[in-house]
């Protein structure tokens, strides 16, 4: 396959290489001979994105910015290491990430929990530190420029509390990480993208992630660049859709019964239904078994984050008035 798709406005999505094929793309912004580069991937994914540059005729010293949109290692796992063969780039990452950014060793712990130091290592292998004078903390309404081109920071929660998207001027296009969904291209259908929302761990907050969204759909974007996968338009409906599938998935978390496993498991069941009825309401180009199989890992993290911000209501319950 092609690893890198060149969209309009300059913009590049560059298969990551983590996972499967169209899981995960890289977004590389060339404007006036210089380059910023939208999430990294993981280690594996460096030479991909050296060789891209190599391919769009950018010279490494000439890329300017490094742009996280949030610190999950799927999104930020190779930033130290692409820093380093980026000797001029600054790395911009939300203000909580920041820290994480400088010493990884407590990302990389919460990393090595999930799935145990050698799995841990075999998916994004070792974390390098960035230099602090080389990291911008990306506050809500910065802006930084690659040339004469703007960019613009939104603070957006919802996925997680260290989630930015990106607002670019010129392509009146958000880069929006994990906050606007995932659009998988194997359910396209005649150019027809679709969305499901992340609601993975442990920072799941709906009311957050429907102002995210909200906040975005105002500016009226053109386009949306995902990271899982890339360019989506028709922008209002895919709002509209995400809006109405995070209500569904929090029904269906607030129904589930009982603790644990045994809650884990129903609110699990009960987001296959959500998507076998949504391949029935918008035709997807895979039939129900093909979509669950293709979903099978992001409904299972769905049904962990939805799990985690069911406990966390709890616990606020608890409190003392």
């Amino acid at each position: 396959m092609n690893e890198l798709i060149s969209h309009p406005d300059g913009i590049h999505a560059l298969e990551s290489g983590y996972g499967r094929p169209l899981l995960a793309a890289i977004h590389i912004i060339v404007e006036d001979g210089r380059a910023a580069i939208v999430d990294t991937g993981s280690n594996d994914s460096v030479p991909r994105v050296l060789t891209a540059l190599a391919s769009l005729g950018i010279a490494p010293e000439n890329v300017d910015w490094v742009m996280l949109t949030h610190i999950h290692l799927d999104h930020a796992g190779g930033a130290g290491s692409l820093m380093c063969a980026l000797p001029n780039a600054k790395l911009l990452v939300h203000p909580r990430g920041v820290r994480h950014m400088i010493d990884p060793a407590k990302l990389w712990e919460g990393t090595s929990a999930v799935y145990g130091s050698e799995r841990a290592y075999e998916l994004y292998g070792r974390l390098v530190p960035v230099p602090v004078e080389r990291v911008v903390p990306a506050t809500d309404g910065l802006e930084v420029r690659l040339g004469a081109r703007r960019f613009r920071v939104f603070d957006t929660p919802g996925h997680a509390r260290h989630h930015i998207c990106i607002w670019d001027e010129t392509a009146r296009a958000f880069f929006t990480g994990d906050t606007f969904g995932l659009s998988y291209r194997e359910l396209d259908v005649e150019g027809r993208t679709f969305v499901v929302p992340t609601t993975t761990p442990t920072q799941f907050e709906p009311e957050a992630m429907h102002q995210s969204i909200d906040r975005m759909l105002a500016m009226q974007p053109q386009s949306m660049y995902l990271t899982h996968y890339s360019r989506v338009s028709d922008v209002p409906r895919l709002g509209a859709d995400l809006h109405r599938l995070i209500d569904t998935m929090v029904a269906v978390a607030r129904a589930a019964r009982g603790d644990g496993v045994a809650r884990h498991v129903e609110i699990l069941a009960g987001l296959e239904q959500v998507m076998r009825e949504e391949v029935g309401r918008q035709k997807w180009a895979l039939d129900e078994e093909q979509t669950l199989e293709l979903l099978r890992m992001d409904l299972e993290l769905n049904a962990q984050g939805l799990g985690v911000w069911l406990d966390s209501l709890r616990a606020l319950e608890a409190q003392p008035a």
